[in-house]
């Protein structure tokens, strides 16, 4: 295999490990356009494919601003495009090997033009592993960078556009937070607000905290601009990005903490926040009176549990027993007694006993949650638990998801019913996709429901009577 060593600086996994005291560097003033690529792609356009979570969704955002001041336009025909980005995913292994098929079918995509300039970024960037499958086996990838130089993309373009060789600049460092960076946001009503970066939790089976950096927060004022800016613009919601919003500010020395940025955010007026990720660990009593006292609050949260067992929660690496999490999801309810709780769980992590997974059963049923995204486990090279001795035979995982996701849709049936013939505030995001004669929208405890209604109050909250309780959605008539 030809020695690419010279020219690019690939991923390392024991670099992005480092967790130092070091005070993060908040640069305003590093995101540029060379001369000579100053509309470089007026009458071009480019695609972007993004797999994942938010994260990556307001990632992409930015990659469609700086593509767009470069003068592209975007396509949404993956056959059209001047520049293909995948923006991908590490969390699961199936989504690696979904974007492994792109990464197939773009390779004829360039048979055809060669002067398609195609690229990857994000977490799998961020993994050893993968850069060297990709170098090994995917020549035809262009372009290769990370989460960490996402503002370089000028740069590294234009890089692509005249090397013959593949260009390959990631970052394993704690990271930055870079501010200044375009934007084209994908709609038009609701907006992703990042507030910090990186996780420090190290879940045994995560490799977020590899690929993404350590925590480091925004700091305040410019997140509660951008919140102003929005409100300016007309937006209705924003949601609070991070991978453990419960930890914004730790890194700062000004006395921050989310329940004081929640408060901060909610005073600006702008008509609906959430926020996710939260994890269980850090969430104070603070936080949940905050999101009571404040009606543009919206009384949803995502809470995951991944186990309902102490002792896998331990192996997880995931800070607090069954009963600490039961403490906390019993305060939220007593405080806040008609919010939504959705979460996560992981089933068959290696070594789970049957009688280990019945501890998630039980404590599923106790919380009675709105909605749960649930999973087998996948291990992910790099992670403490990819050298677990895993015992738990596929065959077994397959059936403990499948009795899982029973309780699942029943309780998801449960607390969508107490909606039925209630009034709700509705979001309107637009036209049904499957019905075109109806409207869809998100209440304010996070329902997706279909409701007939004004097409012209698309983008505006409205009133719905709630007509149908469905499993996995309301349905509704808009109430002129």
């Amino acid at each position: 295999m030809k020695d690419y060593s010279q020219y690019f600086k690939g991923p390392n996994l024991q670099e992005a490990k480092k967790r130092s005291h070091q005070q993060v560097d908040h640069l305003d003033d590093v995101f540029e356009i060379p001369a000579d690529m100053v509309n470089v792609g007026r009458g071009k356009k480019y695609y972007i494919h993004t797999y994942g979570c938010q994260a990556n969704e307001r990632d992409s955002e930015t990659l469609a601003g700086i593509l767009e001041m470069l003068g592209y336009d975007q396509s949404d025909d993956i056959k059209e495009a001047d520049v293909i980005l995948l923006n991908t995913c590490a969390i699961r292994e199936n989504a690696e090997e979904k974007v492994f098929g792109k990464v197939g079918y773009v390779k004829n995509l360039k048979k055809n033009n060669p002067d398609l300039i195609f690229g990857l970024c994000g977490c799998m960037a961020q993994e050893e592993v993968v850069i060297q499958r990709i170098l090994e086996k995917h020549p035809h990838i262009d372009l290769i960078f990370g989460t960490h130089n996402i503002h370089r993309l000028p740069q590294l373009l234009k890089e692509a556009m005249y090397s013959k060789e593949m260009v390959v600049e990631v970052w394993s460092k704690e990271g930055d937070v870079i501010e200044n960076t375009p934007v084209t946001r994908a709609n038009h009503h609701k907006a992703w607000v990042n507030i910090m970066y990186g996780c420090n939790k190290f879940c045994t089976y995560c490799i977020v905290p590899y690929t993404r950096g350590k925590e480091r927060s925004r700091l305040m004022s410019d997140i509660v601009k951008e919140v102003e800016d929005l409100k300016e613009q007309g937006y209705q919601e924003i949601t609070l990005l991070g991978q453990n919003v419960n930890s914004y500010g730790k890194d700062l020395d000004d006395q921050s903490s989310f329940a004081l940025l929640l408060e901060t955010v909610a005073k600006t007026g702008i008509s609906r926040i959430r926020f996710t990720t939260s994890h269980p660990w850090d969430f104070s009593k603070d936080m949940i009176e905050v999101i009571a006292k404040y009606d543009n609050i919206m009384p949803a949260i995502h809470l995951p549990v991944q186990s309902g067992n102490s002792n896998v929660l331990k192996l997880m690496g995931r800070r607090y027993t069954r009963e600490q999490y039961l403490d906390l999801f019993h305060t939220i309810k007593e405080i806040i007694p008609d919010c939504t709780i959705t979460t996560d769980i992981i089933v068959g992590f290696p070594n789970e006993t049957e009688e280990q997974f019945e501890d998630t059963l039980s404590l599923y049923r106790e919380c009675e949650y709105d909605l749960a995204y649930t999973f087998i486990y996948s291990p992910r090279e790099g992670t403490p638990a990819a050298k677990m001795k895993d015992n738990v035979p596929f065959e077994e995982k397959q059936q403990r998801l499948e009795r899982l996701n029973e309780i699942v849709r029943e309780k998801a049936l449960k607390q969508n019913q107490r909606f039925y013939n209630q009034v709700v505030d509705v979001l309107v995001d637009g036209v049904s996709k499957k019905d075109e004669n109806m409207l869809t929208g998100y209440t304010a405890h996070q329902k997706l429901i279909n409701f007939k209604g004004r097409k012209e109050d698309i983008g505006q909250i409205v009133k719905v009577k709630v007509t149908e309780a469905k499993t996995w959605a309301l349905k509704g008539e808009q109430i002129v």
